[in-house]
């Protein structure tokens, strides 16, 4: 009978055991704020890759990991209040996506840190000390201007031999403006063409700023307008194809939309960096002693039909380069 006895009850601890584990409650949920400029369903390939890197780092959504995402809808604006709503959503982190949202996430709260993907010049905006020690709450992604700009305006210029001239087209509420335009400034000089800022303030003023570019002379673009909305990105191509004035955007999205080439970094990879960041940050390490990381993987897209619209003809070795023809 003892022997029956002891039986049943070590049966009914196997299946007890479960049901207790059941009943304990669940460890850290942690939450991850995203500040950005588009929405979820046009950023969905960035997140995706950003959710890779957390869960291959052990963070799964629905487990242990939560993701309160904000657009700002191309609005700078915006951001101030997304930054807030976020903070009141008691995130314990916020992945950010340009200058503006990286302000506005490190003023709506100085003790959650930020991970940028990535920011433009962020010693010069004033967002870290050096990339090798941030200090403050921001770190992440750092992209250098001189660099980049004088590799785009050397590929336009491949594109379009012909242009003698280039209009940058720029939005003037993003801080990291004056960094780019100098970039630029200096590497048309040092390729001996003309060079003209023309601002862009309100997304009213963007066909009048192609109207001014071209009133002033130039023969070529290149295009600094942040992540618009898809409409205005294809409003961006048409007026570019419209004056017959090549241009280079910092973003595939702005070629999907019609426009002539791209060069930038390839932004689903950034998000997948960003992860480690956030990894290092939750497992204790503090951002302003994270150096940040300069990006290493580039796209070159070229958009096969505004190339012929504006009978331009890719030069074999361009084409070898190129990642994409679309």
């Amino acid at each position: 009978m003892a022997t029956r006895r002891a039986f049943i009850a070590a049966a009914l601890g196997v299946i007890a055991a479960p049901l207790a584990a059941q009943e304990k409650k669940p460890g850290r949920i942690y939450r991850v704020g995203v500040l950005d400029p588009v929405s979820l369903s046009a950023n969905a390939a960035n997140i995706n890759e950003l959710r890779k890197g957390l869960r291959e780092l052990g963070y799964v959504e629905g487990e242990n990991l939560l993701i309160e995402y904000r657009s700002a809808e191309g609005r700078n604006g915006r951001y101030p209040q997304l930054a807030i709503e976020l903070t009141g959503r008691k995130v314990d982190l916020i992945v950010a996506r340009g200058t503006p949202a990286t302000l506005a996430a490190r003023s709506a709260n100085a003790e959650i840190p930020v991970v940028t993907a990535p920011v433009v010049d962020p010693v010069e905006t004033g967002l870290v000390a050096s990339l090798a020690r941030p200090g403050g709450n921001v770190t992440g992604l750092a992209l250098l201007a001189n660099e980049l700009e004088a590799k785009r305006l050397d590929l336009l210029r491949a594109l379009a031999p012909r242009t003698k001239r280039v209009a940058a087209i720029m939005n003037a509420g993003n801080p990291a403006l004056a960094a780019t335009w100098k970039a630029i400034n200096a590497a048309a000089q040092s390729m001996r063409l003309g060079a003209q800022l023309v601002e862009v303030r309100r997304s009213a003023e963007i066909g009048r700023a192609f109207q001014t570019a071209k009133a002033q002379g130039a023969d070529a673009l290149v295009v600094r307008l942040g992540p618009l909305t898809e409409e205005r990105r294809r409003a961006v191509a048409g007026l570019a194809a419209e004056h017959r004035l090549p241009a280079i955007y910092e973003s595939r999205l702005f070629v999907d939309a019609g426009g002539l080439v791209s060069y930038g970094v390839s932004a689903p990879h950034l998000y997948y960096r960003a992860a480690a960041f956030v990894d290092k940050i939750f497992k204790g390490a503090r951002p302003g002693e994270l150096p940040m990381e300069q990006p290493t993987k580039f796209e070159l897209i070229i958009n096969r039909k505004a190339v012929k619209a504006l009978d331009l003809v890719v030069p074999p070795d361009l084409l070898l380069r190129s990642n994409e023809m679309v």
